[in-house]
């Protein structure tokens, strides 16, 4: 069982005790609290003690829990910080607010309460005077380029008046709550900072190693700034290549790897750097040949054997590569891709889910060439193959979780060498063909704009978009007409696919609820109030303009034409049973 040394601090405890020395390690995220998480730290503390402004209130036994600060000692005997840096430095900055205060205040409390102070910023020497010139605390972040600022602060009290450094803004917030505190209790002054070293706890714990250090992490609810899953990551690429003398190699590739994931990934939930290791995750579990279609949790699956994926050398050089494959698509990079390819990655960006994601990250490892491409007809015909697929099984067996079973399935074939066939779950045509014909295609379900991009693109014309603009779906007969005319027997027919197309947000706006001749004009660009349209960039607009009108014969016609086409395209893919 892992030890630790768990005994509860005030503040003043914590910081003046003579073996304190804390270092916020290269591994960290950068100093990030704003001015709310300040405001509400303040808040917390006056409110504790002053009670209702009145210092007589105050209950001298009464404790206030700040939150903990989770350490282990590293080689040289510091105090690697892996849990609390932010509350530790705000603290920090507090204090040196509130020193700078005292220095022309001669009343036995302020010279304590300054001395007090002194000695929780400052080490102190044998008779316990304070060194000006060492810190309690320090701080060698990669990432964050203001850090010399901050020590530097702690040191002098100084700042250069042109700085807009987190800490510096900080550091004058505390400096105006301080001023306008001084102004209202003045008399009462060094009670505030006493109550916050004497009756502000902390729970310092210490572990005996860096591994326990994230793994109680991993554990606690932390009212600042959780570390990520990427975070913990880093720590472990960290010591990783700090013994083999290129931490300074790797801090430049990891800061390089987060400004790119910052660019290219948008997750629901966790960090841009958590997707990068989601989708690498994938290729790993490949070569292990996993196919369980429970997926384990980021943090459980590369902790597994004391973190050993993160301990080879080809991991960081193919996250960075993985990285880079995807930022190229995010800027449809024609140096790197055809049109032809582009166009098909635009069409899977708007996939019915992820999996396709996962299944092209595995792709892209396993085959790409030396200088990072790939063959050019095979990953064309990689697309094709999922998109048929993905694209069908969310219409025959809805949901990303019956997904799961052929995609790791494919997945497993790639990084074996075998080409993406799906051979073992093709679809029977007649059933496949009757899910279409009855299902639903509302603009809320996420197949329904998947299969109209893909649509918008069997178009030999179609340029390739823009994938950074917005489309919207567009319903050729509109709602509105509908409510107005009744002019459909079939009021269903009005989500048939038939009946949509992919449209700039832009025009949709202006032609959403209009009538047919109306919305003909919007579609091709004609003025309208005076001001020069530009027309939609889908090719098809081109042939919907010429319809004299758009019926429902036309909407039942065109969605025959969209799901024949389909099956043509299931047929050439070889999906079909």
């Amino acid at each position: 069982m892992s030890k630790l040394n768990v005994d509860q601090k005030n503040i003043f405890d914590l910081l003046s005790d003579k073996k304190a020395d804390f270092l916020i390690p290269d591994y960290q995220r950068p100093y990030a609290w704003d001015e709310d998480q300040c405001q509400t730290l303040w808040d917390d503390i006056f409110l504790f003690s002053f009670p209702d402004n009145d210092y007589e209130l105050f209950d001298e036994n009464e404790e206030y829990f700040l939150g903990s600060i989770v350490t282990y000692k590293n080689a040289q005997g510091k105090s690697e910080v892996i849990d609390g840096q932010q509350r530790l430095t705000t603290l920090m900055l507090v204090l040196r607010a509130f020193y700078d205060k005292f220095a022309n205040m001669q009343d036995r409390n302020s010279i304590l309460t300054r001395d007090r102070i002194e000695k929780c910023i400052w080490k102190t020497d044998t008779f316990g005077t304070a060194d000006k010139s060492t810190l309690k605390i320090d701080s060698e972040v990669a990432t964050d380029s203001d850090k010399e600022e901050f020590l530097d602060l702690l040191k002098t009290g100084q700042v250069k008046p042109e700085s807009k450094s987190q800490y510096v803004n900080n550091y004058r917030f505390f400096q105006k709550k301080i001023d306008a505190f001084l102004q209202e209790f003045a008399g009462y002054f060094p009670y505030l900072p006493a109550r916050i070293l004497n009756n502000c706890i902390l729970l310092p714990i210490e572990a005996e190693s860096q591994d326990t250090a994230l793994r109680i992490f991993s554990t606690l609810n932390d009212r600042g700034l959780p570390l990520s899953d990427a975070d913990i990551f880093k720590a472990q690429f960290y010591k990783y290549y700090g013994g083999l003398n290129r931490k300074d190699e790797f801090i430049s590739d990891w800061k390089e790897l987060e400004e790119i994931t910052k660019l290219v990934f948008h997750p629901n939930t966790g960090t841009p750097m958590d997707e990068l290791f989601t989708r690498y995750m994938y290729f790993l579990r490949a070569k292990k040949g996993n196919k369980n279609t429970t997926t384990e949790a980021l943090r459980k699956f590369y902790e597994q054997d004391k973190y050993k994926h993160l301990k080879q050398d080809e991991t960081l050089p193919e996250l960075k590569a993985l990285a880079l494959f995807w930022k190229s698509i995010s800027c449809q990079d024609k140096e790197r891709f055809s049109d032809n390819i582009l166009k098909k990655l635009f069409v899977l960006n708007y996939a019915p889910n992820g999996m396709w994601q996962h299944i092209t990250s595995v792709y892209f490892l396993q085959n790409r060439m030396e200088d990072g491409l790939l063959k050019e007809e095979k990953f064309r015909d990689f697309l094709n193959k999922i998109t048929a697929f993905i694209f069908t099984y969310a219409i025959t067996n809805s949901g990303v979780n019956a997904l799961r079973t052929p995609i790791y399935d494919e997945m497993i074939n790639i990084v074996n060498g075998v080409d993406v066939t799906f051979s073992k779950y093709k679809f029977v045509e007649n059933q496949a063909r009757s899910f279409f014909e009855n299902y639903k295609f509302t603009n809320q379900r996420n197949i329904t704009r998947s299969m109209i991009t893909w649509y918008a693109y069997t178009f030999s014309d179609q340029q390739l978009l823009d994938i950074k603009e917005v489309f919207h779906i567009e319903h050729i007969y509109s709602k509105k007409r509908q409510e107005m005319e009744c002019g459909l027997k079939n009021t269903s027919n009005l989500e048939l696919l038939g009946n949509k197309i992919l449209l700039e947000e832009s025009i949709n706006i202006k032609a959403s609820d209009y009538h047919f001749e109306d919305k003909k004009k919007i579609y091709g660009g004609a003025q309208r109030r005076g001001k020069n349209k530009e027309p939609s960039k889908i090719a098809e607009i081109s042939q919907i303009i010429d319809y004299k009108e758009f019926s429902e014969q036309n909407i039942v016609e065109r969605n025959k034409a969209i799901l024949d086409k389909f099956f043509d395209f299931l047929r050439d893919e070889d999906l079909l049973s």
